[in-house]
């Protein structure tokens, strides 16, 4: 039988309306992953086909702009419909959708950040349709992780003697926050240990305008699609605590986190693993990463996959 390269691109329609899809892959026949970007409203498209194509060897990838990101936002999306119950039951619509068009009883999914906690979610509800779930950057309990990134951020404004940082994030306090008080912490978050990690910014942006099937017209759309996700979705995303919603999974579960993350805290992201109920279970910590894994450490995150992709 030949090897049948995939390459589509374009939109389906879940939850009544048209929403970006990527499918690439080196064969048909391989596992199907469907990928979850995090945010909300960050679409990663570009980046994991930049740094992490060499998943595509060994697995079918569809890629997913949200509800609300990327080349699927529009301004006209009513702001009621972005709830995480919609989320669920988009992804739903799309697993089911990719199911049929390979005929696979079941998909993987691979969550990143926010993405993790939406992938978490719809694994809990629908195990009959996930073959496996891999998170990166993983939410456990958020609001307890918040509180983490709050005190590491403090602690090392006063550790590098940087006075105005210090001021506005006392006068800040800490979580729970509105979305524009969450994006101080993580303004001078960025600056400490860099808003993707080891990845320079301007590197990420490049990558994201020029590649394949994006152009610097897709900015508006990436960059409305952003402010408008964490608008609309940050109230019902920091809420979310997945030791309580999602204390069991019933599929073979894989982590595969930054050690130095401290956007979504490392230490709380090992804690959910160690209370997770599943058939087996898996934490690889990456050593010189943060809340960026898959970015920080291409070949070893590749790695990775490629060994859970021989596993199914």
């Amino acid at each position: 039988m030949g090897v049948t390269r995939l390459d589509q691109r374009g939109f389906v329609t879940l939850g009544g309306i048209p929403q970006w899809v990527e499918v690439h892959g080196a064969d048909g026949a391989n596992p199907v992953l469907i990928a979850l970007h995090g945010g909300p409203g960050m679409p990663e498209t570009p980046l994991l086909r930049h740094f992490n194509a060499g998943i595509e060897r060994v697995f079918t990838v569809v890629y997913w702009e949200q509800r609300g990101a990327g080349r699927t936002y529009d301004r006209k999306t009513p702001p009621e419909t972005m709830t995480v119950d919609r989320f669920v039951a988009d992804l739903d619509e799309l697993v089911d959708h990719v199911r049929a068009r390979f005929a696979k009883p079941k998909v993987a999914l691979l969550g990143h950040s926010w993405g993790s906690a939406l992938g978490t979610l719809y694994a809990a509800r629908h195990p009959e349709k996930v073959s496996a779930y891999i998170g990166t950057g993983q939410i456990g309990d958020l609001a307890a992780s918040e509180a983490d990134g709050y005190a590491f951020v403090l602690e090392e404004a006063k550790r590098r003697g940087n006075a105005k940082a210090v001021e506005e994030l006392t006068r800040l306090g800490p979580p729970p926050y509105t979305e524009q008080q969450m994006m101080v912490q993580r303004r001078w978050l960025g600056r400490f240990v860099g808003t993707l990690g080891s990845v320079p910014v301007w590197t990420a942006l490049r990558i994201v305008l020029f590649a394949s099937g994006t152009s610097i017209f897709s900015l508006p759309k990436v960059v409305g699609g952003m402010f408008f996700s964490l608008r609309t979705l940050w109230p019902q995303v920091s809420a979310i605590n997945l030791e309580r919603d999602a204390p069991e999974l019933k599929m073979p579960v894989w982590f595969l986190n930054g050690r130095n993350d401290h956007q979504v805290s490392a230490a709380k992201t090992e804690q959910y693993f160690n209370k997770l109920i599943a058939p087996s279970k898996k934490l690889v910590w990456f050593e010189k990463s943060g809340h960026f894994a898959p970015f920080e450490e291409p070949e070893a995150f590749n790695a990775a996959m490629a060994e859970i992709a021989r596993s199914l």
